[in-house]
């Protein structure tokens, strides 16, 4: 067998939640390796029908004598895995070690994994016996230094997802996404192959499965908002100089606080650097505007139940076809073993766990229960 390329993930670790961030790899080390065992070494196959394109992925033996190429997780996208105190479970552990129950967090469009870290914390702190997986989707946060192939769609931000998780050998019992990634939940359902392993709860907050509706004049359009950063330098003297930009362009001081997320200090000045990849999330809102998974939510797979939560100040039109629709596909599912769920979270905006995390924690609770 050729000598194969091994990364070693940079693992920080805080509080008795176990979070644990993978995003900065070591430098290559070159190494042989004799047979897939207990140390951690996985091999992933990864096969794609052609006729309906669900991608597969399963664990192999080196013994079929075939190429593979080895990759570490943090290669596919950068992630945080919170545990809660009562998990003691690692992908690089024996694999006869069981899988604690798994939820995936994803976030919007110019998020990042860190919107969700706060959220993710009382999960685990309220329910320690599962963990939760936050990602940078391709093009941001940690993962936008991470080269991918376009083109930069919500299917191939689905598809890493999926490749991801099968790296790291987690079946996920709840998929959370908000706005973009609510349509990226969507899409890793009509990816996965199926029959799915086991039931998935998947929370679609704040999207649609169909077109995309901005809201009133007055209100933050994300289109608008990305133009408007187009037109940025790549470094930045300060982030209040953003900040006086994006106000005097009327867009919200909410918008505003949340964009600024995306600066990092620059090692070799004082200003700030976006971590964003802005062509590529381009490319990617556009997608999010295209993409249409209706077909997901009115023929829902077997053992998959869909959620979706609208907020009441929601910064999208939500038609009242598209809420009918849901409503119709509600009553189809509940006679064919699925489940369609629409929910509503008062007294928020889009950004609904930071605009009501309490009444967005009781509703997504239920998910977590009894398991």
């Amino acid at each position: 067998m050729p000598a194969a390329a091994l990364n070693f993930a940079v693992c920080s670790e805080a509080s008795s939640f176990g979070i644990r961030s993978y995003s900065k790899p070591f430098p290559l080390i070159n190494c042989r390796l004799p047979k897939l065992s207990q140390s951690g070494v996985v091999c992933i196959q990864l096969s794609q029908s052609r006729r309906r394109s669900k991608i597969q992925m399963t664990l192999v033996d080196d013994s079929f004598g075939t190429r593979k190429v080895i990759i570490n997780p943090s290669e596919i996208l950068a992630y945080d895995l919170v545990q809660g105190p009562l998990v003691r479970w690692s992908y690089i552990a024996d694999r006869t070690v069981p899988c604690p129950p798994t939820a995936v967090l994803l976030h919007g469009i110019l998020g990042s994994r860190k919107n969700w870290r706060t959220f993710a914390r009382r999960l685990a702190q309220e329910f320690p016996n599962w963990q939760f997986l936050l990602v940078d989707l391709r093009c941001h946060g940690d993962s936008a230094s991470i080269e991918k192939a376009g083109p930069h769609t919500v299917a191939s931000a689905a598809l890493d997802v999926l490749k991801l998780l099968g790296h790291l050998r987690v079946i996920p019992r709840v998929i959370i996404g908000h706005s973009f990634g609510g349509k990226v939940a969507l899409s890793m359902v009509e990816q996965a192959a199926k029959p799915l392993a086991r039931p998935v709860r998947v929370w679609v907050l704040d999207a649609t499965p169909g077109k995309v509706r901005a809201g009133r004049d007055g209100d933050d359009h994300p289109a608008e908002l990305i133009t408007f950063l187009s037109a940025f330098p790549n470094e930045v003297v300060s982030k209040k100089e953003v900040i006086n930009a994006h106000v005097r362009e009327g867009f919200s001081n909410d918008v505003t606080q949340w964009v600024v997320t995306n600066l990092r200090q620059t090692n070799s000045s004082s200003g700030f650097s976006w971590i964003f990849n802005l062509d590529g999330i381009t490319e990617m809102y556009q997608s999010y505007e295209d993409t249409n998974l209706w077909d997901v939510v009115e023929d829902v797979p077997r053992g998959v139940h869909v959620n979706f939560l609208k907020a009441e100040r929601s910064l999208h039109r939500w038609a009242l076809g598209d809420l009918q629709r849901i409503h119709a596909a509600e009553e189809q599912a509940s006679e064919e073993g699925g489940g369609v769920e629409m929910h509503v979270l008062e007294d928020a905006g889009h950004w609904v766990h930071a605009d009501n995390p309490d009444g967005l924690f009781k509703i997504l609770s239920f998910s977590f229960q009894g398991v």
